[in-house]
Protein backbone atom coordinates (compact mmCIF):
# COMPACT_ATOMS: atom_id res chain seq x y z
CA UNK A 1 0.00 0.00 0.00
CA UNK A 2 1.27 3.41 -0.71
CA UNK A 3 0.51 5.24 2.80
CA UNK A 4 -0.18 3.23 5.45
CA UNK A 5 -3.34 4.91 6.92
CA UNK A 6 -4.09 2.22 9.78
CA UNK A 7 -1.31 4.17 11.75
CA UNK A 8 -3.17 7.38 11.60
CA UNK A 9 -6.49 6.10 11.99
CA UNK A 10 -7.90 8.86 14.53
CA UNK A 11 -5.77 11.79 12.84
CA UNK A 12 -7.72 13.90 10.40
CA UNK A 13 -6.57 13.69 7.36
CA UNK A 14 -8.23 16.37 5.10
CA UNK A 15 -10.38 19.68 5.95
CA UNK A 16 -12.72 21.34 2.68
CA UNK A 17 -13.15 24.89 3.12
CA UNK A 18 -16.68 23.70 3.19
CA UNK A 19 -16.96 22.03 6.44
CA UNK A 20 -16.39 18.30 5.00
CA UNK A 21 -13.92 16.61 7.08
CA UNK A 22 -12.12 13.10 7.04
CA UNK A 23 -10.39 11.21 9.32
CA UNK A 24 -7.56 8.96 7.85
CA UNK A 25 -10.41 6.05 9.13
CA UNK A 26 -12.79 7.57 6.99
CA UNK A 27 -10.80 7.86 4.17
CA UNK A 28 -9.89 4.12 4.67
CA UNK A 29 -13.21 3.80 4.42
CA UNK A 30 -14.50 5.67 1.72
CA UNK A 31 -11.36 4.05 -0.14
CA UNK A 32 -12.91 0.64 0.67
CA UNK A 33 -16.82 1.87 -0.80
CA UNK A 34 -14.98 2.65 -3.93
CA UNK A 35 -13.24 -0.22 -4.30
CA UNK A 36 -16.58 -2.42 -4.98
CA UNK A 37 -17.46 -0.04 -7.50
CA UNK A 38 -14.80 -0.19 -9.68
CA UNK A 39 -13.10 -2.71 -11.76
CA UNK A 40 -9.40 -3.46 -11.11
CA UNK A 41 -6.92 -1.98 -12.67
CA UNK A 42 -9.23 0.58 -14.51
CA UNK A 43 -8.68 3.69 -15.58
CA UNK A 44 -10.23 6.72 -14.55
CA UNK A 45 -9.99 10.33 -15.37
CA UNK A 46 -10.06 12.64 -12.73
CA UNK A 47 -11.55 16.44 -13.41
CA UNK A 48 -9.97 17.83 -10.43
CA UNK A 49 -10.76 21.24 -8.29
CA UNK A 50 -9.37 20.80 -4.80
CA UNK A 51 -12.26 19.77 -3.45
CA UNK A 52 -12.12 16.65 -0.73
CA UNK A 53 -13.88 14.58 -3.61
CA UNK A 54 -11.62 15.24 -6.16
CA UNK A 55 -8.99 14.39 -3.40
CA UNK A 56 -10.69 10.84 -1.97
CA UNK A 57 -11.23 9.93 -5.85
CA UNK A 58 -7.38 10.18 -6.20
CA UNK A 59 -6.53 8.39 -2.89
CA UNK A 60 -9.26 5.62 -3.56
CA UNK A 61 -7.56 5.12 -7.10
CA UNK A 62 -3.75 4.87 -5.55
CA UNK A 63 -4.69 2.66 -2.86
CA UNK A 64 -7.24 0.41 -5.14
CA UNK A 65 -4.58 -0.44 -7.94
CA UNK A 66 -6.29 1.76 -10.09
CA UNK A 67 -4.77 4.59 -12.35
CA UNK A 68 -6.09 8.17 -12.33
CA UNK A 69 -5.30 10.53 -14.89
CA UNK A 70 -5.81 14.10 -13.16
CA UNK A 71 -6.84 16.54 -15.48
CA UNK A 72 -7.46 20.30 -14.50
CA UNK A 73 -11.57 20.66 -13.87
CA UNK A 74 -11.65 23.84 -16.21
CA UNK A 75 -10.13 21.61 -19.23
CA UNK A 76 -11.39 23.23 -22.26
CA UNK A 77 -14.19 20.94 -24.26
CA UNK A 78 -12.44 20.05 -27.32
CA UNK A 79 -9.01 18.95 -25.92
CA UNK A 80 -11.09 17.41 -23.21
CA UNK A 81 -12.77 15.12 -25.66
CA UNK A 82 -9.47 14.35 -27.53
CA UNK A 83 -8.23 12.92 -24.14
CA UNK A 84 -11.68 10.92 -24.31
CA UNK A 85 -11.30 9.40 -27.42
CA UNK A 86 -7.48 8.96 -27.14
CA UNK A 87 -7.60 6.57 -24.00
CA UNK A 88 -11.25 5.71 -23.41
CA UNK A 89 -10.88 5.39 -19.68
CA UNK A 90 -13.25 3.22 -17.62
CA UNK A 91 -14.62 5.23 -15.44
CA UNK A 92 -14.90 9.33 -14.95
CA UNK A 93 -14.71 11.40 -11.61
CA UNK A 94 -16.91 14.46 -11.80
CA UNK A 95 -17.83 17.16 -9.83
CA UNK A 96 -21.87 16.04 -9.37
CA UNK A 97 -22.88 19.65 -10.94
CA UNK A 98 -21.31 18.07 -14.66
CA UNK A 99 -22.46 15.26 -14.81
CA UNK A 100 -25.04 16.18 -17.74
CA UNK A 101 -22.52 16.52 -19.66
CA UNK A 102 -21.79 12.88 -19.99
CA UNK A 103 -24.36 11.26 -22.03
CA UNK A 104 -22.15 8.35 -22.93
CA UNK A 105 -21.15 7.53 -19.16
CA UNK A 106 -23.41 5.99 -16.53
CA UNK A 107 -23.77 7.24 -12.93
CA UNK A 108 -23.20 4.33 -10.18
CA UNK A 109 -21.98 6.40 -7.52
CA UNK A 110 -21.30 9.61 -5.76
CA UNK A 111 -20.04 11.49 -2.65
CA UNK A 112 -19.06 14.63 -1.34
CA UNK A 113 -20.23 16.29 -4.50
CA UNK A 114 -18.78 14.27 -6.70
CA UNK A 115 -20.01 11.06 -9.00
CA UNK A 116 -18.44 7.93 -10.45
CA UNK A 117 -19.03 7.52 -14.28
CA UNK A 118 -18.97 4.34 -16.21
CA UNK A 119 -18.14 4.32 -19.63
CA UNK A 120 -20.44 2.68 -22.21
CA UNK A 121 -17.62 2.87 -24.73
CA UNK A 122 -14.30 1.92 -23.04
CA UNK A 123 -11.94 -0.47 -24.14
CA UNK A 124 -12.40 -2.99 -21.82
CA UNK A 125 -9.24 -5.34 -22.72
CA UNK A 126 -6.50 -2.98 -22.71
CA UNK A 127 -3.16 -3.82 -20.76
CA UNK A 128 -2.05 -1.54 -18.26
CA UNK A 129 1.85 -1.79 -17.31
CA UNK A 130 1.94 -3.55 -13.75
CA UNK A 131 3.76 -0.71 -12.02
CA UNK A 132 1.50 1.79 -13.37
CA UNK A 133 0.23 4.00 -10.70
CA UNK A 134 -0.33 7.44 -12.24
CA UNK A 135 -1.03 10.00 -15.13
CA UNK A 136 -0.30 13.66 -14.69
CA UNK A 137 0.31 15.84 -17.79
CA UNK A 138 3.51 17.94 -18.05
CA UNK A 139 3.67 21.27 -16.62
CA UNK A 140 3.88 23.35 -19.55
CA UNK A 141 1.09 21.77 -20.78
CA UNK A 142 -1.65 23.07 -22.52
CA UNK A 143 -4.18 20.17 -22.72
CA UNK A 144 -1.82 18.15 -25.75
CA UNK A 145 -2.56 14.21 -25.13
CA UNK A 146 0.75 13.57 -23.66
CA UNK A 147 0.57 11.66 -20.04
CA UNK A 148 3.73 11.13 -17.91
CA UNK A 149 3.60 8.09 -16.51
CA UNK A 150 4.55 7.59 -12.63
CA UNK A 151 5.35 4.25 -11.03
CA UNK A 152 4.17 3.29 -7.42
CA UNK A 153 8.03 3.75 -6.38
CA UNK A 154 8.53 7.04 -7.99
CA UNK A 155 5.48 8.23 -5.83
CA UNK A 156 6.27 6.55 -2.35
CA UNK A 157 10.54 7.34 -2.96
CA UNK A 158 9.97 10.99 -3.86
CA UNK A 159 7.10 11.47 -0.92
CA UNK A 160 9.69 9.95 1.30
CA UNK A 161 12.44 12.10 0.18
CA UNK A 162 10.23 15.44 0.48
CA UNK A 163 9.09 14.12 4.14
CA UNK A 164 12.02 13.26 5.28
CA UNK A 165 14.23 16.91 3.52
CA UNK A 166 11.49 18.95 4.98
CA UNK A 167 11.27 17.61 8.13
CA UNK A 168 7.09 17.00 7.92
CA UNK A 169 5.59 15.50 10.77
CA UNK A 170 2.23 14.32 11.65
CA UNK A 171 1.69 17.67 13.32
CA UNK A 172 1.57 19.45 9.96
CA UNK A 173 -1.36 21.42 8.14
CA UNK A 174 -0.28 22.44 5.13
CA UNK A 175 -2.82 24.30 2.81
CA UNK A 176 -3.56 23.77 -0.85
CA UNK A 177 -2.13 27.13 -3.04
CA UNK A 178 -1.28 24.35 -6.14
CA UNK A 179 -3.63 22.61 -8.20
CA UNK A 180 -3.69 18.50 -7.17
CA UNK A 181 -3.17 17.99 -10.70
CA UNK A 182 0.16 19.65 -10.84
CA UNK A 183 2.73 17.72 -10.00
CA UNK A 184 4.07 20.10 -7.59
CA UNK A 185 0.50 20.38 -5.82
CA UNK A 186 0.07 16.74 -6.01
CA UNK A 187 3.73 16.03 -4.02
CA UNK A 188 2.80 17.91 -1.03
CA UNK A 189 -0.57 16.00 -0.44
CA UNK A 190 1.94 12.61 -1.29
CA UNK A 191 4.19 13.78 0.83
CA UNK A 192 1.75 14.64 3.90
CA UNK A 193 0.08 11.88 4.25
CA UNK A 194 2.95 9.30 3.99
CA UNK A 195 3.02 10.45 7.88
CA UNK A 196 -0.60 11.31 8.89
CA UNK A 197 -0.94 14.83 8.64
CA UNK A 198 -4.03 17.31 7.76
CA UNK A 199 -4.45 18.76 4.62
CA UNK A 200 -6.56 21.82 4.65
CA UNK A 201 -7.75 21.76 0.89
CA UNK A 202 -9.36 25.26 -0.71
CA UNK A 203 -10.28 26.04 -3.84
CA UNK A 204 -9.95 29.53 -3.29
CA UNK A 205 -6.71 32.12 -4.46
CA UNK A 206 -4.01 33.97 -2.67
CA UNK A 207 -5.86 36.83 -4.00
CA UNK A 208 -9.22 36.04 -1.93
CA UNK A 209 -9.71 37.31 1.49
CA UNK A 210 -11.96 33.52 1.72
CA UNK A 211 -8.38 31.96 1.76
CA UNK A 212 -6.56 34.14 4.35
CA UNK A 213 -9.74 33.34 6.54
CA UNK A 214 -9.62 29.53 6.32
CA UNK A 215 -5.97 29.61 6.84
CA UNK A 216 -6.05 31.24 9.70
CA UNK A 217 -9.13 29.72 11.23
CA UNK A 218 -7.40 26.22 10.84
CA UNK A 219 -3.89 27.34 12.09
CA UNK A 220 -2.29 26.45 8.75
CA UNK A 221 1.67 25.73 9.06
CA UNK A 222 2.77 25.58 5.63
CA UNK A 223 2.23 26.10 1.44
CA UNK A 224 4.27 25.70 -1.36
CA UNK A 225 4.08 27.96 -4.47
CA UNK A 226 5.68 29.10 -7.79
CA UNK A 227 7.58 31.78 -8.67
CA UNK A 228 3.92 33.68 -9.84
CA UNK A 229 2.90 33.04 -6.47
CA UNK A 230 5.52 35.00 -4.15
CA UNK A 231 5.32 37.79 -6.39
CA UNK A 232 1.67 37.81 -5.65
CA UNK A 233 2.66 37.66 -2.16
CA UNK A 234 4.69 39.99 -1.99
CA UNK A 235 2.27 42.64 -3.63
CA UNK A 236 -0.32 41.28 -1.03
CA UNK A 237 2.71 42.32 1.75
CA UNK A 238 2.68 38.99 3.80
CA UNK A 239 5.52 40.10 5.34
CA UNK A 240 3.38 42.35 7.09
CA UNK A 241 0.31 39.55 8.01
CA UNK A 242 -0.24 38.51 11.29
CA UNK A 243 -0.06 34.55 10.11
CA UNK A 244 2.06 33.05 13.91
CA UNK A 245 0.96 29.32 12.73
CA UNK A 246 3.11 29.77 9.19
CA UNK A 247 6.36 28.08 9.62
CA UNK A 248 7.76 27.02 6.26
CA UNK A 249 7.16 28.64 2.86
CA UNK A 250 8.65 26.47 -0.07
CA UNK A 251 8.88 27.50 -3.48
CA UNK A 252 9.47 25.12 -7.15
CA UNK A 253 8.06 25.60 -10.60
CA UNK A 254 10.68 27.76 -11.80
CA UNK A 255 13.40 30.13 -10.66
CA UNK A 256 12.89 32.74 -8.54
CA UNK A 257 13.62 35.94 -8.82
CA UNK A 258 17.14 36.77 -6.81
CA UNK A 259 15.44 39.79 -5.44
CA UNK A 260 12.53 37.84 -4.46
CA UNK A 261 14.65 35.00 -2.94
CA UNK A 262 16.53 37.29 -1.00
CA UNK A 263 13.61 39.11 0.66
CA UNK A 264 11.43 36.15 1.68
CA UNK A 265 14.59 34.19 2.68
CA UNK A 266 15.15 37.58 5.08
CA UNK A 267 11.58 37.20 6.63
CA UNK A 268 12.11 33.62 6.81
CA UNK A 269 14.90 34.18 8.97
CA UNK A 270 13.66 37.05 10.93
CA UNK A 271 10.37 35.51 11.96
CA UNK A 272 11.93 31.99 12.92
CA UNK A 273 10.18 30.58 9.62
CA UNK A 274 11.60 28.37 7.21
CA UNK A 275 11.55 29.26 2.83
CA UNK A 276 12.61 26.45 0.97
CA UNK A 277 13.92 26.67 -2.54
CA UNK A 278 12.99 23.23 -4.61
CA UNK A 279 13.36 22.06 -8.33
CA UNK A 280 11.70 19.47 -9.94
CA UNK A 281 10.07 18.12 -13.45
CA UNK A 282 6.62 16.21 -13.48
CA UNK A 283 9.08 13.88 -15.45
CA UNK A 284 11.24 12.92 -12.01
CA UNK A 285 7.21 12.73 -9.97
CA UNK A 286 8.03 15.99 -8.39
CA UNK A 287 11.50 17.20 -6.34
CA UNK A 288 14.80 16.38 -7.51
CA UNK A 289 16.55 19.40 -5.27
CA UNK A 290 16.00 21.97 -2.33
CA UNK A 291 18.24 24.27 -0.91
CA UNK A 292 18.42 23.98 2.56
CA UNK A 293 17.20 26.63 4.83
CA UNK A 294 19.85 27.77 6.36
CA UNK A 295 21.87 28.22 2.96
CA UNK A 296 19.30 30.60 1.92
CA UNK A 297 21.16 33.88 2.48
CA UNK A 298 24.56 32.50 1.60
CA UNK A 299 23.38 31.04 -1.83
CA UNK A 300 20.61 33.18 -3.56
CA UNK A 301 19.46 31.99 -6.57
CA UNK A 302 20.43 28.11 -5.55
CA UNK A 303 18.39 25.26 -6.54
CA UNK A 304 20.80 23.58 -4.15
CA UNK A 305 21.62 19.77 -4.10
CA UNK A 306 19.98 16.47 -4.82
CA UNK A 307 16.91 15.54 -2.99
CA UNK A 308 17.95 12.01 -0.72
CA UNK A 309 18.34 9.10 -2.68
CA UNK A 310 19.03 11.30 -6.11
CA UNK A 311 22.07 12.03 -7.88
CA UNK A 312 23.03 15.70 -10.18
CA UNK A 313 25.65 15.64 -12.57
CA UNK A 314 26.16 18.15 -15.49
CA UNK A 315 27.09 16.83 -19.01
CA UNK A 316 29.10 19.20 -21.70
CA UNK A 317 27.90 18.95 -25.62
CA UNK A 318 29.81 15.88 -26.18
CA UNK A 319 28.38 14.22 -23.00
CA UNK A 320 30.76 14.29 -20.90
CA UNK A 321 30.79 14.48 -17.07
CA UNK A 322 32.13 18.65 -15.83
CA UNK A 323 33.81 18.65 -12.40
CA UNK A 324 34.96 22.25 -12.48
CA UNK A 325 32.51 24.42 -11.03
CA UNK A 326 31.03 27.52 -12.29
CA UNK A 327 31.05 25.32 -16.05
CA UNK A 328 27.29 25.10 -17.78
CA UNK A 329 26.28 22.20 -19.24
CA UNK A 330 22.90 20.11 -19.13
CA UNK A 331 21.64 18.83 -15.83
CA UNK A 332 21.21 15.39 -16.10
CA UNK A 333 19.41 13.90 -12.84
CA UNK A 334 19.02 10.05 -11.91
CA UNK A 335 17.38 8.39 -8.78
CA UNK A 336 14.08 5.73 -7.77
CA UNK A 337 11.51 9.01 -8.56
CA UNK A 338 12.27 9.34 -12.52
CA UNK A 339 9.07 8.45 -14.01
CA UNK A 340 8.83 5.82 -16.73
CA UNK A 341 8.52 8.09 -19.79
CA UNK A 342 5.06 9.37 -22.01
CA UNK A 343 1.93 8.21 -23.24
CA UNK A 344 -0.02 9.79 -26.06
CA UNK A 345 -2.77 6.89 -26.29
CA UNK A 346 -3.98 4.21 -24.34
CA UNK A 347 -1.74 1.61 -26.40
CA UNK A 348 1.41 3.48 -24.05
CA UNK A 349 -0.10 2.48 -21.01
CA UNK A 350 1.39 -1.33 -21.32
CA UNK A 351 4.77 0.03 -22.29
CA UNK A 352 7.55 -0.55 -19.28
CA UNK A 353 10.01 1.71 -18.03
CA UNK A 354 12.00 3.45 -20.77
CA UNK A 355 13.83 5.67 -18.45
CA UNK A 356 15.99 3.62 -16.27
CA UNK A 357 16.07 5.88 -13.50
CA UNK A 358 18.13 8.76 -15.86
CA UNK A 359 16.43 12.10 -16.52
CA UNK A 360 17.87 14.32 -18.79
CA UNK A 361 15.97 17.46 -17.93
CA UNK A 362 17.04 20.35 -20.76
CA UNK A 363 17.54 22.78 -17.95
CA UNK A 364 21.37 24.04 -18.45
CA UNK A 365 22.87 25.07 -14.82
CA UNK A 366 26.19 25.34 -13.01
CA UNK A 367 27.51 24.31 -9.70
CA UNK A 368 29.75 26.44 -7.32
CA UNK A 369 33.24 25.26 -5.40
CA UNK A 370 30.40 23.56 -2.59
CA UNK A 371 28.73 21.51 -5.24
CA UNK A 372 25.06 23.83 -4.74
CA UNK A 373 23.28 23.89 -8.26
CA UNK A 374 22.13 26.95 -10.03
CA UNK A 375 19.54 26.86 -13.33
CA UNK A 376 21.14 28.97 -15.51
CA UNK A 377 18.11 28.63 -18.51
CA UNK A 378 16.32 25.95 -20.76
CA UNK A 379 18.33 24.31 -23.38
CA UNK A 380 15.51 25.18 -25.91
CA UNK A 381 15.01 28.92 -24.38
CA UNK A 382 17.93 30.54 -26.24
CA UNK A 383 18.22 32.74 -29.03
CA UNK A 384 21.16 33.94 -30.91
CA UNK A 385 21.39 37.31 -31.26
CA UNK A 386 23.69 39.02 -33.87
CA UNK A 387 25.92 35.69 -32.99
CA UNK A 388 25.47 35.95 -29.60
CA UNK A 389 24.10 33.35 -27.27
CA UNK A 390 20.99 34.77 -25.76
CA UNK A 391 19.15 32.89 -22.55
CA UNK A 392 15.47 33.82 -22.50
CA UNK A 393 15.21 33.12 -18.69
CA UNK A 394 17.89 35.51 -18.10
CA UNK A 395 16.43 37.61 -20.00
CA UNK A 396 13.15 37.69 -18.36
CA UNK A 397 14.24 37.94 -14.80
CA UNK A 398 16.47 40.74 -15.49
CA UNK A 399 13.02 42.81 -16.79
CA UNK A 400 11.40 41.36 -14.14
CA UNK A 401 14.02 43.17 -11.71
CA UNK A 402 14.14 46.51 -13.49
CA UNK A 403 10.30 47.06 -14.17
CA UNK A 404 8.90 44.99 -10.96
CA UNK A 405 5.75 46.59 -11.80
CA UNK A 406 5.21 45.18 -15.13
CA UNK A 407 4.53 41.74 -16.08
CA UNK A 408 6.59 40.71 -18.76
CA UNK A 409 7.72 37.78 -20.86
CA UNK A 410 9.72 37.09 -23.88
CA UNK A 411 10.27 34.47 -26.88
CA UNK A 412 11.41 35.40 -30.57
CA UNK A 413 13.83 33.82 -33.12
CA UNK A 414 17.21 34.48 -33.85
CA UNK A 415 17.93 37.99 -34.27
CA UNK A 416 14.58 38.68 -33.07
CA UNK A 417 13.85 38.93 -29.48
CA UNK A 418 10.10 39.90 -28.60
CA UNK A 419 9.20 41.43 -25.01
CA UNK A 420 5.22 41.31 -24.10
CA UNK A 421 4.35 43.04 -21.62
CA UNK A 422 1.36 44.23 -19.61
CA UNK A 423 2.53 47.77 -19.40
CA UNK A 424 1.96 49.71 -22.77
CA UNK A 425 4.08 52.24 -21.34
CA UNK A 426 6.93 50.12 -20.85
CA UNK A 427 7.79 48.85 -23.96
CA UNK A 428 10.24 51.69 -25.03
CA UNK A 429 11.98 51.77 -21.89
CA UNK A 430 12.45 47.79 -21.81
CA UNK A 431 13.90 47.70 -24.93
CA UNK A 432 16.59 50.58 -24.23
CA UNK A 433 17.23 48.30 -21.35
CA UNK A 434 18.09 45.33 -22.84
CA UNK A 435 20.23 46.90 -25.60
CA UNK A 436 22.26 48.97 -22.67
CA UNK A 437 22.51 45.82 -20.50
CA UNK A 438 23.34 42.89 -23.32
CA UNK A 439 25.05 45.81 -25.65
CA UNK A 440 23.05 44.35 -28.51
CA UNK A 441 22.11 46.61 -31.25
CA UNK A 442 18.18 47.69 -30.36
CA UNK A 443 17.20 46.24 -33.26
CA UNK A 444 17.20 43.09 -32.14
CA UNK A 445 14.25 44.01 -29.63
CA UNK A 446 11.05 43.84 -30.19
CA UNK A 447 8.11 44.88 -27.87
CA UNK A 448 4.14 43.92 -28.30
CA UNK A 449 1.31 45.22 -25.53
CA UNK A 450 -0.32 42.46 -24.17
CA UNK A 451 -3.52 42.67 -21.55
CA UNK A 452 -2.45 39.72 -19.83
CA UNK A 453 0.46 37.26 -19.70
CA UNK A 454 -1.13 33.75 -20.73
CA UNK A 455 -0.34 31.24 -18.09
CA UNK A 456 -1.28 27.82 -17.57
CA UNK A 457 -3.37 26.72 -13.81
CA UNK A 458 -0.26 26.43 -11.94
CA UNK A 459 1.15 29.63 -12.64
CA UNK A 460 3.38 28.93 -15.79
CA UNK A 461 4.01 31.31 -18.44
CA UNK A 462 2.66 29.54 -21.94
CA UNK A 463 4.96 30.93 -24.23
CA UNK A 464 3.63 28.96 -27.41
CA UNK A 465 0.29 31.48 -26.79
CA UNK A 466 2.63 34.60 -27.24
CA UNK A 467 2.34 35.63 -30.65
CA UNK A 468 4.79 37.63 -32.56
CA UNK A 469 6.28 39.01 -36.12
CA UNK A 470 8.53 36.92 -37.76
Amino acid sequence: MMWNFKEHLENIAVIEDTGIILTYGKLLEECEYLKEKMAPRSLVFIFCNNTAGDFLGYVACITNGCVPALLNYGLEKEQEQYLLNQYKPHYLWVPLSNIDEYKDFEAIYSIYNYVLLKNKNSVEKYKLYDELALLLTTSGSTGSPKFVRQSYKNILSNAKSIAKYLEITATERPITTLPMNYTYGLSIINSHLLVGATILITNKTIMQKEFWEFFKAQNATSFGGVPYTYEMLKKLRIFNMDLPSLKTMTQAGGKLLSSLHKEFAEFAEETNRKFIIMYGQCEATARMAYLPSDKNLSKIGSMGIAIPGGKLILVDATGAEITTPFTTGELIYSGDNVTLGYAESFADLEKGDERHGILDTGDMAEFDEDGYFYIVGRKKRFLKIFGNRVNLDEVERMLKGAFPNAECAVSGIDDNLWIFTTDENAQNDMRKYLSEKTGLNSSAFKSKYINEIPKNDSGKTLYNYLKFDS
